[in-house]
């Protein structure tokens, strides 16, 4: 089998360093995988915190748009729930109309931060808002403007209509987002990194599949965090944590964070029962061999069309080295391959 392999940045910014300094390594790290024959670039969104600087994908892809020439760039993602689907849609069409073909939009459920980020980017909705995954519908619809005459929005269009319209993904690790992904159409990228439990990686495939319209080029990509080095032992010094505590709210809303102290913050802001679920992060580390061996068995088992690469590596050249061991690794085996 033939798998695509593809990358995440979230612009961390190491000790001592600026947001300055972080994103002009998202974009270098950027051109270097673009030369070394990666499918797509992604960054991510994050708020209100000091330790990742990508907190506008949108804004971000631009540039890196432009200082690239021919690797894929999206968003991993844009956090659908903050945002009007029509303004997303105008951004994205005029961002595929700079670059056609070029253009991803991944859209997340997740609020990607804290209550207080909410609040901000939030202020001005109204009391019961679009739930979610209708926000997504009316997404997709804008972005290829699918108004029957009878519709709110028939006479609606999200201007400028590029000649390729964006290619858009969800971004989920359950049962419920590999559904709704599947229904409208659109792929899925099951978050590995944050839900590590294969029994949901195989239950989110097979809903996928099953839930897939006929003749759909939609496909389902897994998102994990890889990092590669020379030993085994190199490799796990780069690892910070194999847990992801996931805070489920009463309300219904959930957050996902990599360590205690983040729970510990989060809840001492909130006036609402919650509960805490610790899960396994979804993790291929070591040498070349070994994570050849781990993405190979992943692939196969569960029909793996494309892996998104996450490697959380705040010194540069390490990243950019395991990197490119992710490329030799994959390059030198018959099953699968970068394309």
């Amino acid at each position: 089998m033939v798998v695509s392999i593809s990358v995440l940045d979230q612009s961390p910014v190491a000790e001592n360093e600026s947001g300055e300094q972080a994103l002009a390594k998202t974009v270098k790290l950027a051109q270097e995988v673009e030369k070394l024959g990666y499918h797509r670039f992604w960054v991510a969104e994050h708020h209100n915190t000091g330790t990742l600087a990508g907190s506008a994908p949108e804004a971000l892809i631009g540039y890196l748009l432009a200082k690239t020439s021919t690797i894929k760039i999206g968003s991993g993602g844009v956090m659908l729930q903050h945002y009007s689907p029509y303004k997303v849609a105008e951004v994205f069409h005029v961002l595929s109309s700079l670059e056609p073909g070029r253009v991803n939009l991944g859209v997340g459920k997740a609020p990607g931060g804290f209550q207080l980020s909410t609040s901000a980017l939030q202020q001005d909705k109204v009391e019961n808002q679009q739930p979610f995954y209708e926000k997504l519908e009316v997404l997709t619809r804008f972005l290829h403007n699918h108004f029957q005459e009878d519709e709110p929005y028939a006479e609606l269009k999200a201007f400028p209509v590029p000649s390729i319209a964006p290619d858009v993904f969800l971004l989920g690790g359950s049962v419920e987002s590999a559904i709704k992904a599947a229904k409208l159409g659109i792929s899925f990228v099951f978050a590995y990194f944050i839900n590590g439990e294969e029994d949901a990686l195989n239950a989110a495939r097979e809903a996928f599949r099953k839930n897939l319209p006929e003749g759909s080029s939609a496909t389902f990509i897994l998102a994990a965090v890889i990092v590669v080095a020379d030993s085994t032992e190199e490799a796990e010094e780069n690892i910070k944590s194999r847990e992801v505590f996931k805070i489920l709210l009463a309300s219904g809303k959930s957050v996902n964070v990599g360590t205690l102290e983040q729970v510990n913050e989060f809840i001492k802001k909130i006036n609402e029962p919650y509960e805490i679920k610790v899960q396994k992060a979804g993790i291929i580390a070591g040498t070349k061999e070994t994570v050849r061996e781990n993405l190979e068995r992943l692939v196969n088992v569960y029909d793996i069309s494309e892996v998104i690469a996450l490697t959380p590596i705040e010194d540069f050249h390490k990243k950019l080295k395991s990197y490119f061991l992710l490329k030799e690794a994959v390059s030198e085996h018959t099953t699968i391959q970068n394309q």
